[in-house]
């Protein structure tokens, strides 16, 4: 039988309060865990709060545990139903009775003083508390009821703004410690670097301790979150993690009104870009009323919970329902899993054990994150990559994102990924002169990989372009005095499909000033915007460049991948989609016609195709809570394979295709919240 973590594609969590130890009803969340087929849960077991009588005094029992062990009734529960169980650990804090016995555990400010997150302390992951106090206690779990493995919710400490001056830390250092957060320090700079090596070196000790007590596949797996800034602030190697992660338990609950349902998907697909396709990414999913506001103990409306799974089953995410609390007035939340993970349950062959289909890749890099994006990743490096992303997916055009230069990629796009080392540089140089095709934007290849800027691109010679050492910001926005009412000025009419019927375009953004040969695209500067009679252009025309296209080459000066991911213009979103086109030279392998936005994930298991199509065109759109279901459709589909016949697993049809010069035709009449096509 194949390992716990290779088999376990649904997961059941209710995260228990202090309370739940006089109130939990085991029966009623063992016939839930029946309802849902779920094939794991993830049980409290200690770190913060225990739930079970510790023989280690200074953990703090839950106010309510008494000599009861709850953790331990719970697994025996699910032992006997056939269920995989994980020991939830939540342990980076600690009350103030194991502070008083060991304050030298404890993160301590420049000033001596202990960091604190309410009334609980901070301990340090350099310190005794990790190395000798919480390996005792997993030892301890694993002793008592032999779980499959252990996980931890806040288990890499402080974040980056948050420096440790604690004696551990001044030792384990090696030099002094930076005084404060400054980029430009070549201290804090160094400590960035050793501050992720001292999270990954509590990963390897955590699972040294429960492989040698448990077993080789008693793993300890630390909770993570999908996105790379949130990551980087959290001081957590991506790369690192998932070459140690058999599993990956994506702690990503709820959509984020600035990013939208589909972030879930390209998460699920930039970590299997790093894990394999065929390891499993099950991710926590707030049942709860996640969000801004958060109501810990409300429901969460059925369709925003749902499109938010369902965007995650697109990417290659399993899904796990989760629960504050074991006891709630507000019923309406247990309702939402049972459908969702039903249907999970029937099509769960066609949802893990695939491979993506797709032609244009997507860098990210979290160095660059860090050293590149410094006190503001989110403006330089998180949204010229969002904007990317819904770029492609309002274009219909699948992409996979990916951390490495990969050949296999007929495209490849660079977001303002400012800090690229020499030999990402040398890198993507072969890979045009291998017959790959590189669109690059903004400041990527401008910084050295500490951050430290270079005196022109590093891809200067392979994209045409040499900065000129400064940039024109996007001015004031205050009616009066509006300096950001800039154009672009189409020279190229190649890359202008669907702008028939104009030579410019709006702009209102920050351009790299940079020198360059016949632009495809130009800039015309800023001229009033009121009062009317002074609106026109002074400047109609300059030959500043804002994109320059070379023989496989495209590069964007305008910043309108950040743009797009702010405000969703269309004309900045269709540019950016032309110039995938024009790089791609057809070499897509899908083609999706019909009004609405729709993400369309393209998957191979042998010869068969799996096509999902999630329906984005929702009233939820709008900030705030998805209410209802807004159904979309028809849409005709062509996929470049070869078959004969298409089985819609949403609506449980199946119908012929047309087979044609190496593409398949089908349609699809109806999409409420989504559709997976299975194409043999």
């Amino acid at each position: 039988m194949k390992p716990w973590y290779q088999r376990t594609f649904r997961w059941a969590q209710t995260n228990l309060t202090e309370k739940d130890p006089a109130r939990y009803d085991a029966e009623w969340w063992r016939e839930h865990w029946r309802r849902t087929r779920v094939q794991g849960v993830i049980v409290n077991a200690g770190g913060i709060v225990a739930y079970y009588p510790s023989r280690f005094e200074l953990q703090h029992r839950a106010e309510f545990l008494g000599d009861r062990d709850l953790y331990g009734e719970i697994v025996e529960l699910a032992k006997a139903d056939g269920l995989t169980v994980l020991a939830r650990m939540d342990s980076n804090r600690a009350h103030q009775q194991l502070y008083d016995a060991h304050p030298d555990w404890f993160a301590v400010d420049a000033d001596g003083n202990p960091y604190r997150a309410g009334k609980l302390y901070v301990a340090c992951v350099t310190g005794p508390y990790y190395r000798d106090f919480l390996t005792g206690i997993l030892e301890e779990i694993i002793e008592r009821s032999a779980p499959d493995g252990i996980t931890d919710n806040s288990w890499s400490g402080l974040g980056r703004d948050s420096i440790c001056y604690c004696p551990n830390c001044r030792d384990s250092f090696g030099q002094e410690l930076p005084a404060g957060v400054d980029w430009a320090d070549p201290a804090y700079r160094q400590w960035i670097r050793w501050s992720y090596d001292r999270r990954l070196a509590v990963w390897d000790l955590n699972n040294e301790v429960t492989q040698r007590a448990g077993g080789p596949d008693c793993l300890w797996i630390g909770m993570n979150g999908g996105e790379v800034v949130a990551q980087s602030k959290r001081l957590r190697d991506d790369v690192e993690i998932c070459k140690r992660a058999p599993i990956f338990l994506l702690d990503s609950q709820w959509r984020h009104d600035e990013s939208g349902f589909q972030a879930n998907a390209d998460s699920g697909k930039r970590l299997h870009g790093l894990l394999g396709w065929d390891t499993l990414i099950p991710e926590s999913t707030a049942m709860y009323d996640a969000g801004t506001p958060t109501f810990r103990l409300g429901s969460k409306p059925e369709p925003e919970a749902r499109m938010w799974a369902l965007e995650g089953f697109a990417g290659g995410i399993q899904p796990w329902w989760h629960h504050i609390g074991s006891v709630h007035e507000d019923r309406r939340q247990y309702a939402t899993a049972e459908p969702l993970f039903g249907w999970h349950f029937e099509h769960q062959d066609y949802l893990v054990n695939r491979e993506p289909v797709a032609t244009v890749g997507l860098l990210w890099s979290q160095r660059s994150v860090d050293f590149h994006g410094k006190a503001d990743p989110e403006m330089t490096s998180q949204l010229p990559y969002r904007g990317w992303v819904d770029a492609l997916i309002r274009a219909r055009i699948p992409y996979l994102p990916t951390h490495e230069i990969d050949s296999s990629f007929a495209v490849l796009i660079v977001p303002n990924v400012g800090v690229l080392t020499d030999a990402q540089c040398a890198a993507l140089t072969a890979y045009v002169e291998g017959g790959g095709r590189l669109v690059v934007t903004g400041e990527s290849s401008l910084y050295d990989e500490w951050g430290d800027r270079r005196d022109d691109f590093a891809l200067a010679e392979l994209l045409g372009v040499h900065h000129e050492g400064k940039r024109f910001e996007a001015g004031k926005v205050d009616w009066e005095t509006y300096d950001a009412h800039t154009y672009l000025r189409i020279e190229d009419r190649g890359i202008a499909a669907g702008f028939d019927d104009t030579d410019v375009l709006p702009f209102g953004g920050q351009l790299e000033v940079v020198r360059a040969s016949g632009p495809a695209v130009t800039y015309v500067p800023p001229f009033p915007i009121y009062p009317p009679e002074k609106s026109w252009m002074a400047e109609p025309r300059t030959d500043i460049p804002a994109l320059v296209l070379g023989e496989s080459t495209a590069y964007l000066a305008a910043d309108l991948d950040r743009l797009y991911a702010q405000y969703h213009h269309p004309d900045h979103g269709r540019l950016l989609a032309n110039l995938v086109r024009w790089a791609a030279r057809d070499d897509i392998p899908l083609q999706v016609e019909g009004a609405g936005v729709l993400d369309c994930q393209l998957y191979k298991q042998g010869d068969t195709h799996v096509l999902h199509l999630v329906n984005l065109d929702q009233g939820g759109a709008w900030r705030g809570r998805l209410e209802e279901l807004t159904p979309s459709g028809p849409f005709t589909v062509r996929v470049r394979a070869t078959g004969s016949r298409a089985r819609f697993l949403v609506a449980g049809v199946e119908a012929d295709v047309n087979e044609q010069d190496g593409w398949i035709t089908v349609g699809v009449d109806r999409i409420t919240d989504h559709e997976v096509v299975v194409l043999s």
